[in-house]
């Protein structure tokens, strides 16, 4: 008979019962989901890394490093392996692109994984080991002839392997490039047989090692084997690490902000309705006791409705989870245009599970709960209908702006006082809702505006001429400045203190190169002091007229300047002008011409070019990523308005039931009651919305400064993001409402008012 009850109850309940579903499922979706993409995300790079020996430590040297400086290196207690190694940009010919060539003399360190052809050969004469997804991107096939540009030297090679590599796991040119671009930009890896074939000289400007020891200690230790002070960079200094390692991060954090929205709207909702519902049920369940059955079965039959929803919700959410997370990690996904990595099996982590145990068991629990209260007492007293607490009557009616008031806003005020736990869970809603607007709108105007600033504004050149820095002298860099632009820059690695900086040295004649301050406008250097980032300011605790000191490695000099001010920068920099650097005597080479030609012959000492373009086409993709983040988010919103509000909508249209029914007797018109309800939607809204915008700013600020503070960004947010916000709000809101108040055409007053007193 009870289960008979069971399905009886569920179909006359079912929009409340659907509705606690789809929030639980859209909760625990969200929330397998986004800690699914992280777990995977750091288990297949974890493997793939140690796969192909990703180094731990890296040794720089611009004059570059012998047999006998590795061993030495290889020497020091905790060093476990390491490889000479050298990348360099070089030009494909015919194409205009450009390939990081590679040479490494010993693949166990910092090697590849071969993903079609012939495995990697050390003596080979001509072979090639290139990216597959620079080949797929650009008709490369296996055997294919691909002549390569290096220093004026041109190199014929055979592809003889497609391949990945942890090195180039996020590959980019450089740090003005967001997103790889694979249509122009790519990697290679070469035998030392075939480059010393090519250049006729054995060359490696690193040295690569795998390594447990502390980076201080490491370096340390390089210095007495070395005897000189040499560039050491981490693991967690390059690119390919760091930002994986920063997008596991960002997961984490996304994990533990959405889902916890979802989950605690959800969980309230359904303290809220089963707790209705039950009281709703008072009658049967005292029905039930008179009948002879005891108190345990009764509340076992009415916490099943409880383990059925949280049953349902959590496999259908399961399933939410493993479709976002393919979505987000897959080879064509979000992630897969950012990463390169062999295997993108998704993994769920174990706390998941034990979560997803515990939600069900507290859903459970809170349907016992919420039974229990309802059967205290005799079959009698059970068998009498729910009747709400009597409310005190409110302040405002002792003014006399109570009498004023419409007969819909006083009856919409005491109810949302008599049903406060209703009352609050639309709030709830409505704000949840809100938040999620702004924050998606908001992060789309601050993606727009950081875009727009850092790149449209301050990029005020059409190419960027790249030079090779190991054989080209000064005088051929001014004659290549003298051809197409009077503007260059200078980049060297420092030492300030122990962190490792950039100290970056302008000529600008032309205005080619703009700077960032921290209110979004630009800052003109001046030839009297250094310009910081704001992260170097904030970690060494510094501000305008204060000193900063720094070491360029490979040398023992130190140089103090004074700080002119703070910029925006995506790295962390020293900036100075050509002239403060030669008053100085900092010894540096001209990297980079700036030009607004776009017609360059790739010829040395160039060796390679990339256009303003190329770093703006970059963004496209990730611009379209954004804007697939926002749409998510968006229709998140939306579900979240329209489940909950519905929801409580249902509910409160039950419990005013009577009521209704009261005053379509005494001649209110089904319009008129409608206009009623839909007013307390739209009060409550209103409400919502007054702290839903603080709070949506507030947490996308929180998710800016956790998630981005590499980019240094500033919030922005338009006019255009908080009408949005407002009217998806008050749109949803008066739908729902619309949709509830037409249910007031289907009371049958007699059968409403016909109850027990």
């Amino acid at each position: 008979m009870l289960n008979k009850k069971l399905l009886r109850t569920l179909l006359k309940y079912k929009a409340q019962f659907i509705s606690m579903i789809i929030m639980i499922a859209i909760g625990i979706g969200v929330f397998v989901g986004f800690n699914m993409e992280w777990y995977t995300l750091q288990k297949n790079t974890d493997a793939f890394l140690s796969e192909t020996g990703f180094a731990d430590y890296r040794i720089l040297s611009e004059t570059g490093f012998t047999e006998s400086d590795l061993n030495a290196v290889l020497s020091i207690d905790g060093v476990k392996s390491g490889t000479r190694y050298l990348s360099v940009n070089t030009s494909v010919k015919g194409s205009g692109d450009t390939l990081a060539l590679t040479v490494n003399s010993d693949m166990n360190v910092s090697g590849i994984y071969i993903t079609d052809g012939e495995k990697y050969d050390a003596a080979s004469e001509n072979g090639v080991w290139i990216s597959d997804r620079y080949a797929e991107n650009n008709g490369v096939k296996l055997n294919d002839e691909i002549i390569l540009i290096y220093s004026g030297t041109e190199i014929k090679l055979n592809v003889k392997g497609l391949i990945k590599s942890g090195e180039y796991m996020i590959c980019l040119p450089d740090t003005n490039q967001l997103m790889p671009d694979y249509d122009t930009y790519g990697f290679a890896y070469v035998s030392p047989q075939a480059f010393y074939n090519a250049i006729g000289t054995e060359f490696y400007t690193q040295i690569n090692v795998i390594s447990d020891m502390d980076k201080k200690d490491f370096v340390i230790a390089v210095q007495e084997k070395l005897g000189a002070v040499y560039h050491v960079i981490s693991k967690d200094e390059t690119v390919s690490y760091s930002e994986s390692r920063g997008e596991i991060e960002e997961g984490k954090v996304m994990g533990s902000v959405l889902p916890v929205l979802f989950l605690v709207i959800a969980v309230l909702t359904m303290i809220t309705t089963m707790h209705r519902i039950t009281a709703s049920e008072k009658t049967q369940i005292g029905t039930l006791k008179a009948l002879g059955f005891k108190n345990g079965k009764i509340a076992r039959h009415y916490t099943s409705y409880a383990l059925v929803i949280g049953v349902i919700g959590a496999v259908l959410g399961i399933g939410i989870g493993f479709l976002l997370g393919w979505y987000i990690m897959n080879p064509a996904g979000a992630m897969g245009t950012y990463i390169d990595m062999p295997d993108w099996s998704l993994k769920m982590p174990l706390f998941c599970i034990l979560i997803l145990i515990g939600i069900i068991a507290a859903l459970t629990f809170i349907g016992f709960l919420s039974v229990k209260s309802v059967m205290k007492g005799t079959a009698a007293e059970t068998l009498r209908p729910y009747i709400p607490k009597k409310n005190k009557n409110l302040i405002i009616e002792k003014t006399k702006l109570w009498n004023k008031l419409k007969f819909g806003a006083r009856w919409n005020l005491r109810d949302s006082l008599r049903h406060k736990s209703r009352t609050f869970m639309t709030l709830l809603g409505i704000v949840g809702c809100t938040v999620l607007c702004v924050g998606a709108l908001g992060m789309q105007d601050t993606m727009d505006a950081f875009v727009k600033v850092f790149y449209h504004d301050a990029i005020n050149y059409e190419s960027r001429i790249i030079l090779d820095t190991k054989d080209a002298t000064r005088e051929q860099a001014l004659l290549v400045s003298a051809q197409y632009g009077k503007d260059w820059s200078a980049t060297l690695g420092v030492q300030a203190g122990d962190e490792t900086l950039q100290l970056e040295i302008y000529h600008l004649e032309e205005d080619s190169v703009k700077f960032v301050n921290g209110s979004l406008g630009f800052t003109e250097l001046k030839d009297d002091g250094a310009y910081i980032s704001s992260r170097v300011a904030d970690e060494f605790k510094l501000k305008a007229g204060d000193e900063i000191s720094f070491t360029p490695y490979g040398t023992s000099d130190n140089f103090t300047v004074k700080i002119n001010g703070i910029l925006r920068s995506m790295v962390k920099n020293i900036v100075i002008t050509d002239a403060l650097a030669d008053n100085l005597s900092v010894s540096y080479k001209i990297g980079t011409i700036y030009t607004n030609s776009t017609d360059i012959e790739k010829v040395f000492p160039i060796s390679g070019v990339q256009t303003k373009a190329d770093v703006i086409k970059s963004f496209d993709t990730f611009i379209s990523l954004m804007k697939t983040m926002v749409a998510l988010l968006i229709v998140a919103a939306v579900i979240l308005g329209i489940v909950v509000l519905y929801n409580l909508g249902v509910m409160s249209y039950t419990e005013r039931y009577r009521e209704m029914a009261t005053l379509k007797v005494v001649g209110f018109k089904d319009r008129q009651i409608g206009r009623i309800l839909i007013g307390q939607n739209l009060w409550l809204t209103v409400i919502g919305i007054i702290l839903g915008i603080p709070a949506g700013v507030g947490v996308l600020q929180y998710l800016l400064a956790a998630l981005a503070s590499e980019y240094e960004m500033v919030l922005s947010l338009g006019v255009k993001t908080f009408a949005i916000s407002i009217l998806l709000t008050f749109g949803v809101s008066f739908i729902v409402g619309l949709m509830v108040s037409k249910k007031n055409k289907k009371i049958d007053m007699v059968e409403a008012l016909k109850g027990t007193e």
